[in-house]
């Protein structure tokens, strides 16, 4: 097995290296300080897991960090471990790809049922975490209302939920696919929709087609 930590400051990568040393005994594990070094490392071999922070500088941080990840190693799961708070990162962290989210302030046996958790495929998440991103999916499902759109916005979402493209939509409505293009964008938005899926369920379940 082969463990990747990214952290800036020694100490930190220390301390888990150890922890992580006593848990599994046989594992190879790779310690680095920004996240420049990081996304080399990425490119280098494959991870089992990645056990990151999401402040490192100099290079990429916050969010940015989580989605470098994901586009140079979209198969290994991603444990954020941060003194930030999670009210702060952990949504937006867990919805750019990271598997778990834990604060260092966590205890040792916290620390390793994360990691055996997120090595087998399943998320992580604190009581704290999942509570704040249960508020989060409260919150985005009572904002979604098509009243938040415009009427040009409504017509494109209204053709969008009966499955068309995005070309097709400009046909039928006489303006460019750049133009349609930036409606979508600005309903997903008002929305907090991610993909056409997400939007065309919500159509059905609001009976709005």
């Amino acid at each position: 097995m082969k463990i990747l930590i990214a952290d800036d400051h020694t100490i930190v990568r220390k301390g888990v290296k150890m922890l992580l040393t006593e848990a599994y005994p046989f594992t190879e594990i790779t310690d680095v300080s920004d996240s420049i070094d990081l996304v080399k490392m990425l490119s280098k071999d494959k991870w089992d897991i990645i056990i990151s922070d999401v402040s490192m500088p100099p290079g990429d941080s916050g969010i940015e960090t989580i989605k470098k990840i994901k586009e140079y190693a979209p198969g290994s799961p991603v444990l954020i471990l941060t003194m930030h708070p999670a009210e702060e990162y952990a949504v937006r962290a867990i919805k750019a790809g990271a598997s778990g989210y834990l604060s260092k302030s966590a205890d040792t046996s916290e620390f390793i049922k994360a990691v055996n958790t997120v090595l087998s495929g399943r998320k992580y998440l604190s009581e704290e975490v999942a509570d704040i991103m249960a508020d989060a999916f409260m919150n985005d499902h009572e904002n979604r209302s098509v009243d938040r759109l415009s009427n040009r916005e409504f017509e494109v979402f209204k053709l969008l939920a009966a499955g068309k493209t995005i070309s097709q939509i400009a046909k039928d409505i006489f303006l460019s696919s750049n133009t349609i293009s930036t409606f979508r964008s600005k309903i997903f938005e008002k929305m907090s929709f991610h993909n056409n899926m997400e939007l065309i369920k919500y159509a059905v379940d609001n009976k709005l087609v």
